[in-house]
């Protein structure tokens, strides 16, 4: 394997750092970086070098791939590398991990389409070296297809890098909790986890198949080199369980300790829950800069169950803190100092902006009111001039029965619309044709997804007034990313940005609300923040304060949070009202996530009423509700 930079190194690439983990907590070699772009840099370019290398020493290079969203950064540095002449993959054979079954190679959820779509249309891949395995196989064949499978990596020479993915049953390939370590290639059953995570990919998870074929953990941990890439908050537990816990059968990913040449590659949020990032202190001294004192005394509080200013000598003591009461005691000091630092935190309707101009950006049509529809309703009462600006138009969110129930009362109410009945009569029947002949997953004709926007754009109104603005506060601005008619969309392009831009200089806001969650399965989330910061960096009006929310999945902690804004009981109310104008959205969405069953008002409800009761057991002034933000003083770099 190439040498990696020392801890805190910056990198060749976009100024990227890097750090690797203690050896005695971290069971495989772990490398976490800050965004994952950086990661699909580093991997591709490590890719690279094994091409290069095995080509020169063997005269051919065989890669393992994955499918999912986690790999698709990889992928397109790897086109781009191709196309500038870097990298030449005629020389190259590569072999799946896996595929659904069954599965036709032409479905849109088609592991062999997806490798198609993504990587091997735009790079010199010889047509015969890409395997991925056959999802039309008869039952009865099943067995010696596995067995040629494996013959035909054999005969290969054998992987040399193993590209891999963890969900969050920890499995690897589709090698679910139970797998053997000496299993190989073989159908397996889906796990339940597995397939609701699914759910969205095939709008439903009974649409999800319950069977796969995969490469076994023995086939895997065959391979050279091992790069398990992981991302997103949602993957930090299981990351944590199968780096720091012993090897075990429940956490195939956790196999990987074994293998000499295995690397996991992280972003912070997967990283979170990581001994050396959740609590550093628990393992070596640390440098205790303000914000891991907060921290540090702010866990001390939760697992002591000990309001901060009561918080002794003997708690610190006694909990790995020995060294921060050395260094900034007495514990009296500290208790204060933390608590004034949190309680600076909460700002009311009198501490918020007043007379400014606010920009917020939704990336879908309910994120602004799921996330804050509280501050809204306040700022607006503060007089400042907002505008709400809904990048993408979510339409691929809605069920088709919702577009007939639209349909069902444009028929009833055409005459008096004033509107001629047989057209609108034979309009519905064109969509009923069209609903009935479209494979779940499949895009929708123009008709059906402009419907289906328009319902979007009707209920964001909607939810906006509900919380005091007024109509035209909202601007829709249904950014060309997005409108794919499927779950997997574009790369952010020139004109996505442009549009931001363009209404940057429009509005000149004082103050620009964005996205910062890193739990959309999905990531559109992420790319509009991508547009959002690209444009910010070609801003040359004043630069807006930019204040960071979280979307539907998980909220800021009262650590990680720089703005806490209560709410009553009647905000929260009125909040929640707003949200149900996404009808929708309402009672089963088609995207909820597949690690929270709660609809969207639950999530909502249950996180900000837990927000403020941990402010309560710290002891600061109690709220019955709590909304949480973090504010960066630099684009794409939270205070």
């Amino acid at each position: 394997m190439s040498d990696t930079p020392a801890v805190g190194t910056d990198l060749p690439v976009m100024g990227a750092r890097i750090i690797e983990g203690p050896a005695e907590r971290e069971r495989i070699r772990t490398v976490v970086v800050a965004q994952p772009d950086h990661i699909a840099v580093l991997v591709a370019e490590r890719i690279c070098d094994t091409i290069r290398e095995t080509v020169e020493a063997r005269g051919r290079c065989v890669l393992g791939l994955a499918t999912g969203s986690t790999p698709l950064g990889i992928y397109r540095e790897l086109i781009r590398r191709h196309l500038a002449g870097e990298v030449d993959f005629s020389q190259v054979t590569t072999f799946n991990l896996d595929e659904y079954y069954p599965m036709h190679p032409d479905s849109l959820h088609s592991y062999r389409r997806f490798m198609e779509e993504n990587l091997f249309q735009y790079v010199n891949l010889p047509p015969d070296h890409a395997n991925v395995p056959d999802g039309t196989v008869a039952r009865g064949d099943l067995a010696a297809c596995c067995e040629e499978y494996e013959q035909a990596i054999a005969d290969a020479g054998g992987i040399d890098f193993q590209i891999l993915g963890i969900g969050r049953s920890g499995h690897i390939g589709f090698n679910e909790p139970g797998s053997p370590r000496g299993s190989r290639t073989r159908l397996i059953t889906l796990d339940t986890i597995t397939r609701k995570d699914a759910a969205s990919d095939f709008f439903g998870e009974d649409n999800v198949p319950t069977e796969a074929i995969t490469m076994g953990i023995a086939s895997i941990l065959d391979a050279r080199e091992i790069a398990l890439i992981a991302t997103g908050e949602h993957k930090a537990p299981i990351v944590r369980r199968a780096v720091e816990e012993e090897s075990s059968a429940d956490v195939t990913a956790s196999y990987l300790q074994q293998h000499p040449a295995a690397t996991v590659w992280l972003d912070a949020a997967a990283a979170g829950e990581l001994t050396r990032i959740r609590t550093p202190w628990v393992l070596s001294e640390v440098e205790w800069t303000p914000a891991l004192t907060e921290r540090a005394t702010v866990w001390l509080a939760e697992r002591t169950g000990t309001p901060l200013l009561k918080l002794s000598p003997t708690d610190y003591r006694e909990n790995h803190l020995g060294g921060l009461l050395a260094r900034h005691g007495p514990a009296g000091a500290i208790n204060g100092e933390v608590f004034n630092a949190l309680n600076d935190k909460v700002r009311g309707k009198s501490k918020l902006p007043h007379g400014t101009s606010v920009l917020v950006f939704s990336p879908h049509p309910d994120d602004d009111v799921i996330s804050m529809g509280g501050i809204l309703r306040k700022l607006w009462e503060n007089e400042n001039e907002i505008v709400v600006a809904y990048m993408t138009s979510g339409n691929i969110a809605v069920f088709d029965h919702d577009v007939r129930r639209h349909m069902d009362f444009v028929e009833r109410a055409a005459a008096d619309l004033e509107l001629d009945p047989k057209r609108v009569r034979r309009a519905r029947l064109r969509l009923e044709k069209d609903f009935a002949g479209k494979e779940p997953g499949e895009p929708d004709t123009d008709l059906a997804q402009d419907l289906k926007r328009y319902i979007r754009e009707s209920e964001a109104v909607a939810a906006i007034a509900a919380v005091g603005l007024p109509r035209s506060a909202a601007r829709f601005m249904d950014l060309p990313f997005y409108r794919t008619g499927e779950v997997r969309k574009r790369p952010i392009g020139e004109e996505d940005v442009e549009q931001v831009l363009s209404l940057l200089k429009e509005v000149k806001p004082d103050q620009i609300f964005v996205a910062g969650d890193l739990s959309d399965p999905h990531g559109t989330h992420r790319m509009c923040k991508q547009a959002i910061d690209e444009a910010l960096l070609r801003y040359r009006g004043s630069a807006p304060e930019v204040w960071l929310y979280r979307g539907a999945w998980q909220e800021w902690t009262i650590t990680e949070a720089d703005v806490l804004v209560p709410l009553s009981q009647e905000e929260l109310r009125a909040k929640i009202f707003a949200i149900f104008k996404h009808q929708s959205q309402k009672d089963v969405a088609p995207f909820p996530g597949g690690y929270d069953d709660r609809e969207f008002w639950q999530r909502v409800r249950s996180r900000n009423l837990e927000t403020a009761a941990a402010a309560d057991r710290l002891g600061l002034p109690e709220y019955y509700a709590m909304e949480a933000y973090r504010i960066e003083k630099e684009t794409g770099t939270p205070d």
